[in-house]
């Protein structure tokens, strides 16, 4: 065997042994989301601006779609189990079963005049908030994404939503504790997604629960 046949042969078996170690159905590498911490330095500080202007139609009017359904059963569809849906319907749910990440508690939902509020959905960074915090530069398309934005809503309990009202983190957090580093993290995720800030006050409370789960990355989305 001469010297040309002897290099193409050692390059063959190389390559062969380098395409066996790997597995045939291996799953691309999906890179690991950021340390939410890391991302909070990156969102501007400043104070909160004035809510002039400000109404929920400047964002959505009403809720939008995604894909065939409306975002709201969307949502409700994402995060409730055991769901039934409304009679001749595959989107709208009729009933489900939430554990509700605010409280912990157990919410059987149906829908009904007098029952759908139990299950309510929130926006985590909550409207008002956004508009005082930059959302007022965004364009009318971008907010309506806002506002319709899986990451940024969450099927809870209705009471405490309620309690909520447009709070940040400086001034409500959720009352679950074991809750509270995914909520801040989701906060810093959609801030980041919308170019909106944090006031002083804000980052600092964000700061101190992030400090109990310093291995928290922010949700993809």
């Amino acid at each position: 065997m001469n010297r040309t046949a002897r290099f193409s042969l050692f390059g063959a078996l190389s390559l062969a042994l380098i395409i066996g170690a790997i597995p045939a159905d291996s799953e691309p590498v999906v890179a690991a989301q950021p340390l939410a911490s890391k991302v909070l330095d990156t969102i501007p500080v400043k104070g909160r601006a004035p809510k002039t202007g400000y109404s929920r139609e400047q964002f959505s009017d009403g809720w939008g779609d995604k894909g065939a359904c409306d975002t709201r059963n969307y949502i409700l569809k994402r995060d409730l189990r055991s769901i039934t849906w409304r009679t001749g319907e595959t989107c709208i749910v009729a009933s489900g079963v939430l554990t509700d990440p605010y409280t912990g508690k157990t919410i059987n939902f149906v829908r009904g005049v007098k029952t759908s509020l139990a299950v309510q959905i929130d926006h985590v960074v909550a409207v008002s908030d956004a508009w005082q915090k930059g959302a007022q530069q965004l364009s009318v398309n971008r907010r309506h994404d806002f506002y319709n934005d899986p990451l940024n809503l969450l099927a809870v309990d209705g009471p405490t939503n309620s309690a909520k009202g447009d709070g940040d983190a400086a001034t409500w957090l959720p009352p679950n504790k074991s809750f509270r580093c995914s909520y801040v993290a989701r906060q810093i995720a959609v801030k980041s997604k919308y170019k909106l800030w944090v006031t002083a006050a804000e980052k600092v409370a964000i700061g101190g629960v992030l400090s109990k789960c310093p291995t928290q990355t922010i949700p993809a989305g």
